[in-house]
């Protein structure tokens, strides 16, 4: 028996259902597979589907510096596509949401945020010193301007990572509150339990649409700091 609300987002946890394992493989491979429209026999309306992120971030990616860094739109469309996945997947009953631990989400800010900052080093190690001084500014602000745009731009990755981790750990949270309410009012009042339920339905979708927004803005976030890496 759980602890509190949050042992449901203890790994630990599901080790008790002997199903958990076996629900999150097999949904983990039907959104593959449903993402993979080459395994399809015929188009259908809903072929737009697998291209729908990919054109989605190539978008974003072509409106930055990040289009000039190669591979970079790649990783960007692939991360769109996983944090999706992820996140729905989350939503799920026992499944497991890993966006929802810091663990994963700095997994993949850290690396993508430093690949910039030591590409922008080894690129033009001038240009990117000279970013941290904006031109214009009285001397006597300089070391203070410097100072801040380096703590600015060391603590993006901290930022980036536990944004998606709060977002989607709060949102759970109040999904399981709102189920421990209705479970209870089950028993007391059937009109406050069927208002729990209409209530939990339409937060699910809202919750479904907070899925797809924060996956995006961690991967729009990653390409806008790309215009700060330095063209030459």
């Amino acid at each position: 028996m759980m602890a509190d609300i949050f042992s449901s987002f203890d790994p630990a946890t599901c080790s008790s259902n002997s199903l958990s394992p076996m629900i999150f493989w097999s949904l983990s491979f039907f959104s593959i597979t449903l993402l993979q429209s080459s395994l399809w026999p015929s188009f259908s309306r809903f072929s737009w589907i697998p291209t729908f992120p990919v054109e989605v971030m190539n978008s974003q990616a072509s409106r930055t510096f990040s289009i000039h860094l190669k591979g970079f739109p790649s990783i960007l469309v692939s991360l769109f596509i996983m944090l999706i996945s992820l996140n729905l997947l989350g939503l799920l009953p026992y499944v497991f949401s890993s966006t929802s631990h810091l663990l994963l989400t700095l997994a993949l800010g850290l690396p993508l945020w430093l690949s910039l900052i030591i590409s922008a080093m080894i690129h033009a190690p001038k240009s990117f010193v000279a970013h941290f001084l904006p031109s214009g500014a009285p001397d006597w602000l300089n070391p203070f301007l410097v100072l801040t745009e380096t703590i600015s731009i060391s603590v993006r990755f901290i930022t980036l990572s536990f944004r998606l981790a709060a977002n989607m750990s709060a949102g759970h949270i109040l999904l399981g509150l709102m189920g421990i309410a209705g479970s209870s009012a089950i028993f007391t009042s059937i009109p406050s339990f069927l208002s729990l339920t209409v209530i939990q339905l339409g937060y699910i979708i809202f919750e479904m649409g907070i899925c797809l927004i924060q996956a995006y803005i961690f991967c729009l976030l990653l390409s806008l700091y790309s215009d700060d890496h330095p063209s030459s």
